[in-house]
């Protein structure tokens, strides 16, 4: 059976209840980073042929408008959620217990992301013995696993679901601002510290206090509450606040960050994202009637199914289809190379390169979209289950910044892959569960 058929099969099974947009707001998510990371980058061959990275915000820094609609990480914490709210209630509804609930989590999240770890891990220790510059590898493995971060993210927020839906719960909408607003004090802290001194340890919390609020966005709108004239007052307010802050106030216009720039608003996150998601978020529900009627039909339905079943492996693997094509590329006497950014020539071979790129991510996901499916087992206990999360969300997030290749004995950096090991052999079920078969 082709996956279309599959697609098509499952498209037919679903029961009307099912928001469907959800799902289509979940692929077109992942489908915008993945475009927006190609277009953003900008490798080429320079002067003395060696291969050069460069970054098209830092190249043509009128293009920063453009991370105003490519940024969409908010929506993914956003849809996420909303999806997290409805299956913590259905396990409490069955009886089921956090442990059952969070391996269900981990699984989809663990699992598709070990292959690329290991790829990047195999390049690491081959590339000292195959006279690879080890700091290529270790570049390389860096760029390639910077959407890393997301995951790693993820993952805690995943842990934290009992509490925000609990928080949710109890105070509505007000838990938007309980979990919000210390994301404009730590900002505050941050832009009145002393000029050139380190970025203080307790504004690296806003990557909870950001993220979480968007994630419970997702409650409100599986509750109702996002509905009517309030979606056009995120809207307004949304996009009234990213300018204010951008134009006014002391954010950079780019809701990415640009290398070289002194401040970034993504690492940490400022609250201006946290605004950047409040206005996306109006905006795509203010689309919602339309798209789900649209959805109604079978085949756009069954793409989106089909989008989605591989949505995971598309994310994890489409900057590893871009480094190791340039460097395919670069071996190959630099062809596609030549052309520096942004000249029109560059914009010219950067049609050709996403079309390239696009193949090599198909080609790729045929054996990898297994991984998305892991088999079944017996759950881990909840306190291995949060150990093995944070470990592995630790491992994530170091790779995202240095990447797993290093100049070692090694090739690999051993602080990186430790806690990911850890993560694996702590967190993953063991054995399959009673009634169930391998996948």
């Amino acid at each position: 059976m082709t996956l279309w058929s599959q697609a098509l099969e499952l498209a037919r099974a679903t029961p009307a209840s099912r928001n469907r947009y959800v799902d289509l707001l979940r692929a077109i998510s992942i489908l915008a980073v993945v475009f927006g990371h190609w277009l953003a980058a900008a490798p080429y061959r320079g002067s003395s042929g060696a291969l050069e990275f460069t970054h098209l915000l830092a190249a043509a820094p009128s293009s920063q408008y453009l991370t105003w609609v490519i940024q969409v990480m908010p929506v993914f914490f956003f849809v996420g959620g909303y999806s997290n709210g409805i299956s913590w209630r259905a396990a409490a509804k069955r009886g089921g217990d956090y442990s059952t609930w969070l391996d269900g989590r981990l699984r989809r999240l663990i699992a598709p992301t070990i292959p690329v770890v290991v790829l990047w891990g195999a390049l690491g220790l081959l590339a000292p013995r195959l006279g690879v510059d080890p700091e290529w590898a270790a570049r390389g493995s860096q760029v390639a696993l910077i959407p890393l971060w997301f995951l790693a993210v993820y993952l805690v927020i995943a842990l934290l679901v009992p509490l925000t839906h609990r928080l949710w719960e109890r105070l509505g909408l007000a838990s938007l601002l309980v979990l919000g607003l210390p994301a404009f004090a730590l900002d505050a802290w941050f832009f009145l510290r002393e000029p050139g001194t380190p970025t203080p340890l307790a504004c690296w919390l806003n990557y909870l206090a950001v993220w979480c609020t968007v994630h419970q966005l997702g409650y409100a709108w599986l509750d109702g509450r996002l509905a009517g004239g309030r979606r056009v007052f995120m809207l307004a307010l949304g996009l009234g606040g990213v300018i204010a802050a951008t134009r006014l106030g002391p954010y950079p216009l780019s809701m990415v960050g640009v290398p070289g720039d002194a401040v970034s608003n993504t690492t940490p996150p400022k609250a201006v994202i946290l605004l950047l998601g409040i206005g996306q978020v109006g905006g795509l529900l203010l689309l919602e009637g339309v798209a789900r009627r649209w959805l109604a039909r079978e085949r756009v339905w069954a793409l989106t199914v089909l989008v989605n079943g591989m949505i995971m492996t598309v994310f994890l693997w489409h900057m590893t289809v871009l480094v190791l094509g340039t460097a395919l590329a670069q071996a190959a006497g630099g062809w596609g190379l030549e052309a520096v950014p942004p000249s029109g020539s560059w914009w010219t071979w950067k049609l050709a390169w996403l079309a390239l790129w696009t193949l090599g991510l198909l080609i790729a996901v045929g054996p990898l979209i297994r991984f998305e499916r892991p088999r079944p087992g017996i759950a881990a206990p909840a306190w291995r289950q949060v150990v093995a999360a944070l470990a592995f969300s630790t491992g994530l997030g170091l790779m995202a910044y240095g990447g797993v290749a290093g100049s070692g004995a090694l090739g690999v950096r051993l602080e990186v892959v430790l806690p990911i090991v850890l993560g694996v052999l702590l967190g993953l079920p063991k054995g399959p569960r009673s009634g169930s078969q391998a996948a």
